[in-house]
């Protein structure tokens, strides 16, 4: 019976490889078609937005301020970092009405740069496209060093009122407004939502309450730059060794 059986399994496999082998492609051939653009322009769509399109183009080409040398990003310190993280101090001590002890800017949330010469709207959207907030939190200084910790990890953070050395990964010699770290003090810090609800594995900082005034970063950087801009000053920033590496 199991002689049989396994007759029967061979004779399966047998033909299993016949129709295999017959059903393989001997040949293969291709034919060429040409692919031709013949949609009808929708020249009543096209009318319908071109009021749209010419006024969101006309925004995103004003020009809202002048940088003699551009401005870029870099670890741990950079010009376009401290840039960006004094318009963040500054602008959310106009917006909110108090003093800001420290204002710090997500590194990666940077996606730009200011280019040298014109600096129109639409680089502002590049450079920062996503819609965070500028943010208050309340922050003892025993959280602020866990989250400058944090940014130790990851090579340092763009800042604005703080200096700080990192080694071993860790953020030390940290002075707030030309005060060493007191962990025991209560510090205002600004910071965007994204950051403050713990996004960025910035965990330390979720729960806190905020003060939220609806205030978008970039709107921020829009203002604070034509700001500058009736000042007569050119949009440019200089390194001055706010983060440094100790190792």
């Amino acid at each position: 019976m199991l002689r049989k059986y396994f007759t029967y399994l061979l004779l399966f496999f047998a033909l299993m490889i016949v129709a295999v082998a017959k059903a393989q492609t001997a040949i293969v051939e291709f034919t060429d078609y040409k692919v031709e653009n013949k949609l009808k322009v929708d020249t009543t769509l096209l009318n319908l937005i071109k009021p749209y399109a010419d006024s969101v183009n006309k925004t995103m080409n004003r020009v809202i301020g002048f940088s003699l040398n551009g401005l870029t990003k870099r670890q741990p310190e950079s010009v376009l970092g401290n840039f960006m993280s004094d318009c963040m101090k500054t602008m959310a001590e106009k917006k909110f009405g108090r003093k800001v002890d420290i204002a710090f800017v997500n590194y990666g949330g940077i996606r730009y740069y200011i280019p040298k010469g014109e600096i129109t709207v639409g680089k502002i959207f590049e450079l920062m496209p996503f819609d965070n907030l500028i943010v208050l939190q309340e922050l003892s200084g025993k959280i602020v060093q866990q989250f400058l910790d944090k940014m130790a990890e990851r090579d340092g953070w763009p800042v604005s009122g703080l200096r700080m050395a990192i080694k071993n990964k860790k953020a030390i010699n940290v002075f707030i407004d030309d005060k060493p770290l007191d962990e025991n003090v209560t510090y205002i810090v600004a910071n965007t939502d994204y950051i403050a609800n713990g996004g960025d594995d910035c965990g330390m900082l979720r729960g806190i309450e905020q003060i939220n005034k609806g205030y978008l970063f970039r709107e921020a950087l829009m203002e604070y730059i034509m700001l500058l801009s009736k000042q007569g000053k050119s949009i440019d920033s200089k390194t001055d060794n706010r983060i440094v590496y100790a190792n």
